[in-house]
């Protein structure tokens, strides 16, 4: 036990008073303690205590039975939610994630020595202050991710525990612990027992964190062979140009590190070039060139982000950054105002932004030059926006009624017209006006006859 005050919540306070009251013991446990000592704000607040569930459930007016098999029940204290979960012993593991059965403890130290790594396995509570027995402070002061007990024994439990080490050493900045590494390296095939919605979910916090170059020590434990075989040949994938003084692997790593940490322009930065490898052709004088890799990239991430599960927006927005990533058209307001069309006003700010941290992740050869094009490709656009220049058939002054009130038949035609139309404004914009339209229609029409 250490001397040491936590702020708990007034919810969680009055749970843990309640089931005092009642004759139990409860703390609050887990993460919400580390974040706690480490000066954070935890998003969540669980409690853990020796009543059993359907004592939870007598004691407490709203609950909500959530996990209450494996005795876990949601306490509702002034319309926030908190879990509380009985002590337990976890049965025997058959599927890398699942115990075959739990069974219920009165004994805290039991139920801390199922918990994965040491900074997760401690206790608090203001009677008996923090509960520590596997040294999860020392662990937080050295800046240690280790798992409580046998590594071996904890990872054969829940295979992604091998995954949430890697991720917890990127959001905290810490190293793992060797013997932990270890076994990391010996189970990683294991992962592939686990979901993708899971890995997906420990993936993201990874790379959204603060140290996204941690995806290294992913190739290094062998995890990213299981889920992310094209991560391991972008390490190995060198680039021999003047534009790039790292390989495609660490080259991503830095594009990473200058856009935001936001889940789309996260994983647009990862797979940018996840091409590369496979577009890879060395010239005569030993300049390599990467030929058709943002296309080719788009239809890989897009078969990569279905594979690990994620929302069809955000696979449409991170394919579209990986195919127009490396667009350079020339920089007249023709050009500016296509290519907004291609890629859609929607993500032309985030495209500036990951053409910016892409020319910032390459070699200082032309940097300057590089950056200042994108400059003036953002005050094209920006004035684009200003003048509300026409770059989608939605900004066209006709519409589909207006084409088929003008004798277009219903069907095909009528979208053909409308394209027709806007490749005229997307040339001109003062040509977007009405009578023009109406004019360029009859025009067009003829044309098909």
């Amino acid at each position: 036990m250490e001397n040491l005050k936590i702020e708990i919540p007034s919810g969680a306070s009055t749970i843990i008073e309640t089931l005092g009251a009642h004759g139990h013991v409860a703390y609050v446990v887990g993460g919400c303690v580390r974040d706690s000592v480490l000066g954070r704000n935890p998003a969540d607040w669980d409690i853990t205590t020796d009543a059993l569930p359907e004592e939870v459930k007598e004691i407490f007016p709203v609950t909500i039975d959530t996990g209450i098999e494996h005795g876990t029940v949601t306490v509702r204290i002034d319309h926030v939610s908190y879990e509380v979960t009985t002590y337990r012993i976890d049965g025997e593991y058959e599927d890398g994630r699942h115990p075959k059965d739990v069974t219920f403890t009165r004994s805290l130290e039991e139920d801390l020595k199922r918990r994965d790594f040491t900074i997760n396995a401690m206790a608090y509570n203001d009677t008996e202050g923090l509960v520590d027995l596997f040294d999860g402070l020392g662990d937080l002061r050295r800046g240690i991710v280790r798992c409580v007990g046998n590594p071996t024994e904890r990872f054969s439990e829940d295979a992604l525990r091998m995954l949430r080490a890697l991720r917890f050493s990127a959001q905290l900045d810490f190293a793992i612990e060797a013997e932990t590494f270890g076994a990391i390296q010996t189970l990683a095939p294991t992962l592939s027992k686990v979901s993708a919605e899971r890995i997906q979910v420990e993936l993201l916090k990874l790379i959204c964190s603060d140290h996204p170059e941690r995806l290294e020590a992913v190739a290094e434990s062998g995890l990213s062979a299981i889920f992310f075989p094209e991560w391991d040949a972008m390490l190995s994938c060198s680039q021999a140009t003047v534009h790039h003084c790292y390989d495609v692997g660490h080259h991503t790593i830095e594009v990473m590190r200058e856009v935001p940490a936001t889940k789309g322009m996260r994983l647009a930065a990862l797979l940018h070039d996840v091409a590369k490898p496979i577009s890879k052709k060395t010239d005569k004088k030993g300049h390599d060139h990467f030929v058709g890799h943002p296309s080719l990239g788009a239809v890989m991430a897009r078969d990569i982000l279905r594979r690990w599960k994620l929302d069809n927006g955000t696979i449409d927005m991170v394919c579209r950054l990986v195919k127009y990533h490396d667009e350079r058209p020339q920089l007249t307001p023709r050009n500016i105002r296509r290519l907004v069309h291609r890629i859609g006003t929607e993500h032309m700010e985030d495209l500036l932004t990951l053409q910016w941290a892409d020319i910032l992740g390459q070699s200082d050869y032309l940097r300057e030059e590089k950056l200042e094009r994108v400059t003036q490709l953002r005050e094209g656009y920006e004035t684009i926006l200003r003048e509300q220049q026409c770059v989608q058939i939605s900004d066209l002054k006709l519409n589909g009624k207006d084409v088929i009130a003008a004798g277009v038949p219903k069907g095909p035609m009528v979208g053909q017209a409308l394209e027709a139309l806007l490749q005229v404004v997307l040339e001109d914009p003062a040509r977007n006006e009405r009578e023009d339209l109406m004019g360029e229609l009859e025009q067009w029409k003829k044309s098909c006859k």
